[in-house]
């Protein structure tokens, strides 16, 4: 596939993804008339069925990462090549990015604002390990044993892990860096950010090491690659 449809594929997905996770954030949030449960059900469920259009529509194309701990995950099991990760990081991030200005200008908002959402301590940081462990978890196991089921596990763990976690399971350094730039229901603060990353990164590099083993790769099929 050629890297530039790959890298527009991240790009816009990422951004697709931050306009569904804060836009209805924001519209959950105006809505649920001060009942946080509501908004976070709303949110969560917006959040899921996104996720899997979005998957389902880049799949193909990039993999649909739009999140740089996959990307990680990928290159050390070797389905893609380590140059490619930062290239897929940084668009993956400006997508991110641009999804914020996006969701901000659908409902009014200035396009970047700091959040002044505290999102830190011990509790929340073991919760973004455990969410991202079980991302990558999840996404090892079901493709090597069931890819067409992915997008839709994918989903339905998001979907469960912004209820089980008391972080909301962010669960993607992109994300978490883009919604700093977001004052609103699923910001969180600037100062926030590192803890969230190391977290999110411990957790999937724990998953990418055991559900390798876990689950052996399929032998991969000498075929000649299309032309693009």
């Amino acid at each position: 596939m050629n890297n530039a449809k790959r890298l527009v594929s991240e790009g816009l997905g990422s951004a697709l993804l931050l306009a569904v996770v804060v836009g209805s954030g924001i519209m959950a949030e105006r809505l649920a008339a001060g009942n946080a449960a509501i908004a976070l059900l709303a949110n969560s469920i917006v959040t899921g069925a996104g996720l899997i259009a979005l998957i389902l529509m880049f799949g193909a194309i990039s993999g649909a990462h739009f999140n740089p701990v996959v990307t990680l995950s990928a290159a050390w099991q070797k389905t893609m090549s380590w140059t490619d990760v930062l290239p897929y990081i940084v668009v993956q991030i400006a997508g991110a990015f641009a999804g914020v200005a996006i969701a901000h200008g659908m409902f009014d908002e200035p396009l970047f604002f700091a959040s002044a959402h505290v999102r830190t301590g011990w509790a929340q940081w073991w919760s973004e390990s455990v969410a991202s462990f079980g991302l990558i978890a999840v996404i090892i196991s079901t493709s090597r044993t069931r890819p067409g089921v992915t997008p839709f596990a994918v989903a339905a763990y998001i979907t469960a892990a912004y209820w089980f976690t008391s972080s909301t399971s962010f669960a993607n350094p992109a994300v978490t860096l883009a919604r700093a730039a977001s004052d609103t229901f699923a910001g969180i603060r600037p100062a926030d950010v590192p803890g969230f990353i190391i977290a999110q990164l411990c957790g999937a590099a724990l998953a990418t090491g055991l559900f390798s083993w876990l689950y052996r790769a399929p032998a991969v099929k000498n075929t000649e690659p299309v032309a693009d």
